[in-house]
């Protein structure tokens, strides 16, 4: 850590699933207590069916909010058919992040071994919102944030992070 003051981010957490209810979504819950406890903001919180159209327009509308300044989103990045999580991350990414999702099987190697290539983990930047899509379980989610999101997320991390970028997102759209 660095001398630097703390900046908490706004953070959006969106459960993508066709089962699950805010009263049982263990995942959401997960990732809202651990960006609670690291003193960032929960700015908006919902859970959508696997239909990569409604997935893509959420973020696509969490990202043009000036309230949010990231997404994440658990659930629906597996194989199956329904897992269209990813898909629609990428229908509005302007720019992907790939390290993430290789960093995040790496992570992930450590935990379940060789089960890892099943877990499709992304993040990408949407219109100067960070957006991270990470799988449905709460382990997953607590890895995802831990190992991660939580340090790249803190303004002190040294020597880089996400949020001491923030401003140079957009910096093409200024220039215009």
């Amino acid at each position: 850590m660095s001398d630097r003051e703390f900046i908490p981010v706004r953070i959006a957490v969106l459960t993508v699933s066709d089962s699950r209810s805010l009263a049982d979504d263990r995942s959401g819950d997960t990732l809202v207590k651990r960006l609670e406890k690291a003193g960032h903001v929960l700015a908006a919180r919902d859970i959508i069916p696997d239909d990569r159209a409604d997935i893509a327009a959420k973020l696509k509308s969490w990202c043009d909010d000036p309230e949010i300044d990231v997404v994440i989103s658990t659930g629906g990045t597996g194989l199956t058919g329904r897992d269209v999580t990813v898909e629609a991350h990428r229908d509005i990414y302007e720019k992907e992040i790939e390290a993430f999702g290789t960093l995040f099987t790496i992570v992930s190697i450590k935990k379940i071994g060789t089960s890892a290539v099943q877990s499709r983990a992304t993040g990408g930047v949407c219109n100067g919102t960070y957006l991270f899509a990470l799988p449905g379980s709460p382990g997953a989610c607590k890895d995802g944030w831990d190992e991660i999101l939580e340090a790249q997320l803190d303004y002190r991390h040294m020597p880089c992070n996400f949020v001491e970028i923030f401003p140079r997102l957009t910096e093409t759209e200024r220039r215009k």
